[in-house]
């Protein structure tokens, strides 16, 4: 047992040297001494302060013991090897601080539950023993000392040390003198409010801590409300409340939330400088990790993006559909769609009326993968997760791009993304191994897809290489290298454009729209028997990878763009069907809270990995009614070839 609590010390002990994010609050480990492992998780954590109780040692009257009740002194651990002596330690290992790199000052708050000027007497003798870690006067960056609980009388704070600091009392008037040993306001929460941390507050005890709140700021001063509810509800309330230090017994969790609390927010017109990138790109496909990452440029948008409004003038009707567009956000589950929706105050994709559930399991995982679950959509066939619309024997399923073309229908692919992705390959290619991208490219030659658009110019290049299979690509298609040359060519076209490869940012947010609607035109041109078009939102899967939930917003409202220029299409045309899924959800992102009238969402990913939540559909035009209900992936396949052929 000593030998796991050893280990388990310097595990902790260790995540100390990897520098944190800083949190947007003063987390406060309450009745720290209670925890596993005292004092050394919330150091772990870098929390802001920790607490302990402390008794004069019935054993030993020279002694602090620190425990929660008189029943617990006799086993009670004394203050020096519980706090001060770890405190002593760490200092000299880290030159002087508390942290080896971070410069934050924490804060040792003791709560004297007895024998109050013994137990200074005690804590005062105790502490000048150490200067370098107690006394800021020596050290700048030396732990600072909160004095709580059985409190000295006001008039006698200026007969203790300096570097001794007070918990105040909010309904105490301090002379300015006074104040100044003030460290911040403590007030019991539940003299104040019955909120047991679920739901919202009562109007009027919420306006009555707010109160509170602008008081002690008003004395310039921090405030801490101690018995106070204690989860993610709460802290997030309390955050955007304005309380400075977070009261809780859950510093491991706390932290966790506050952690990187920039990617866990949005709103409009807020902008942040933290750097989010994929995390892990070595376990993720090749093409995905081509990505350069999210930066803070891509995480900020003024004002909210346009809707439209369908004219349900087709909706549901029994003709069959002469074209089909269907739109998949890549790792878009329900959660993303809320976020967004939240933020945006509306979102075209939700104006629809047909709306049906799809189970997204690959034939091998309950959790799929982006090729499995694309190939599961693309075949109407389960597929195996890597697998690349094709059995595990090496069977070739048929895609809806082949099928179709068959059929003299013009079919097209575009992502937000690489034309080599799993999700926009499953509609033209065929492999065992989603990364192959040598043997999935190749199978463009069949001449299935009037148009290919994405990013992944370094594949193409590699691949073309191979002097016959570029003979055959040039003879089938003119290779372009932006989006805005689609019209331009009367031939079928691979268009390879870097700028569908980068993260969705306010310059770009219209680019995926613009490119659907020059493709729409384009399909519409071959003057075939109607088309099929696949859109990808590529990089609604790639926030979830990296737990960014700004970057999961801008993604999905600019795939929510690309979704009102099919639905506008439809209007016009009249015989199109639109149809707008996701091929799994990423992230198992769950909603916290927010403010919609302020366009403000808070929400956490609870993994960095796709996860196996069904996720909705959306259908629009001709034959829609066909999408509602509860069904698996594979389905979608054959309700479209029924909506083509009925």
């Amino acid at each position: 047992m000593k030998i796991k609590l050893f280990t388990a010390l310097l595990f902790l002990l260790s995540l100390s040297s990897y520098a944190t994010s800083k949190s947007p609050v003063r987390i406060h480990s309450h009745n720290d001494y209670r925890q596993l492992v005292p004092f050394y998780q919330a150091y772990s954590q870098q929390v802001h302060s920790i607490e302990a109780d402390l008794y004069l040692s019935p054993a030993d009257p020279e002694q602090l013991v620190v425990a929660h009740d008189r029943e617990e002194l006799e086993t009670a651990p004394t203050f020096e090897k519980l706090y001060v002596q770890p405190l002593v330690e760490l200092f000299r290992r880290n030159n002087g601080k508390a942290w080896a790199h971070s410069n934050e000052i924490p804060d040792l708050l003791i709560d004297i539950k007895s024998d109050r000027e013994q137990v200074m007497q005690l804590l005062v003798k105790q502490l000048d023993l150490y200067p370098e870690v107690f006394n800021p006067a020596i050290n700048p960056f030396a732990v600072r000392i909160i004095i709580s609980g059985d409190i000295p009388s006001p008039g006698t704070f200026h007969t203790y040390p300096e570097y001794i600091s007070f918990d105040g009392l909010i309904h105490i008037h301090y002379t300015p003198e006074q104040l100044k040993r003030i460290a911040l306001f403590s007030e019991p929460f539940r003299k104040h409010s019955v909120w047991n941390g679920k739901g919202s507050i009562i109007a009027a005890e919420k306006k009555k801590l707010e109160e509170i709140i602008q008081k002690a700021h008003s004395q310039g001063k921090p405030i801490r409300f101690w018995g106070s509810p204690d989860s993610m509800t709460a802290w997030n309330t309390f955050y955007f409340m304005g309380i400075d230090y977070i009261n809780t017994d859950k510093p491991e969790a706390c932290t966790a939330f506050f952690r990187n609390f920039e990617q866990k927010n949005f709103a409009l017109n807020e902008t942040d400088s933290q750097e989010a990138t994929i995390i892990r790109t070595d376990r993720l496909d090749q093409t995905t990790a081509r990505f350069t990452g999210f930066h803070a440029e891509s995480r900020h948008l003024e004002k909210t993006i346009e809707l439209y409004q369908p004219t349900f003038l087709s909706d549901g009707a029994a003709r069959p559909a002469k074209n089909v567009i269907l739109l998949i956000g890549d790792g878009m589950g329900l959660s993303q769609v809320c976020v967004a929706d939240a933020v945006n105050q509306g979102l075209s994709m939700l104006q629809l009326k047909q709306i049906g559930l799809q189970r997204t399991q690959a034939k091998d995982a309950y959790t799929t993968d982006s090729a499995g679950a694309g190939s599961s959509l693309a075949t109407g066939q389960s597929n195996n997760n890597r697998h690349i619309s094709m059995s595990e024997t090496g069977e070739i399923y048929e895609t809806l791009t082949e099928r179709l073309a068959k059929q003299n229908r013009s079919c097209g692919v575009v992502t937000f993304g690489n034309i080599a992705g799993a999700t926009p390959a499953a509609f033209y290619g065929h492999t065992t191994e989603r990364d192959h991208a040598g043997e999935i490219l190749p199978w463009l030659a069949n001449g299935s897809l009037a148009v290919l658009c994405g990013s992944g110019k370094e594949l193409l290049d590699n691949l073309v290489r191979n002097k016959p299979l570029e003979k055959e690509l040039v003879q089938t298609y003119d290779l372009i290298e932006t989006t805005d040359s689609l019209l331009l060519t009367g031939k079928k076209v691979i268009c390879i454009d870097e700028r569908m490869g980068q993260a969705t940012t306010p310059e770009n947010l219209h680019l995926l729209a613009e490119v659907t609607r020059q493709t729409i035109r384009k399909l519409e041109k071959e003057e075939k028997e109607g088309f099929f078009l696949m859109v990808e939102g590529a990089k609604i899967d790639y926030a979830g990878h990296a737990n960014s939930l700004p970057n999961s917003i801008m993604e999905t409202l600019g795939f929510d763009l690309a979704v009102a220029e099919a639905l506008r299409f439809a209007d016009q045309n009249g015989e199109t069907l639109v149809i707008v899924t996701a091929d799994h959800e990423t992230g198992g992102l769950t909603l916290v809270d927010g403010h919609p009238d302020r366009n403000h969402i808070t929400a956490v990913y609870m993994t960095d990995d796709h996860t196996p939540i069904m996720v909705p559909v959306f259908a629009y035009g001709p034959q829609s009614q066909r999408f509602t209900g509860i069904y698996p992936n594979t389905h979608i396949f054959h309700k479209i070839i029924e909506s083509t052929e009925h």
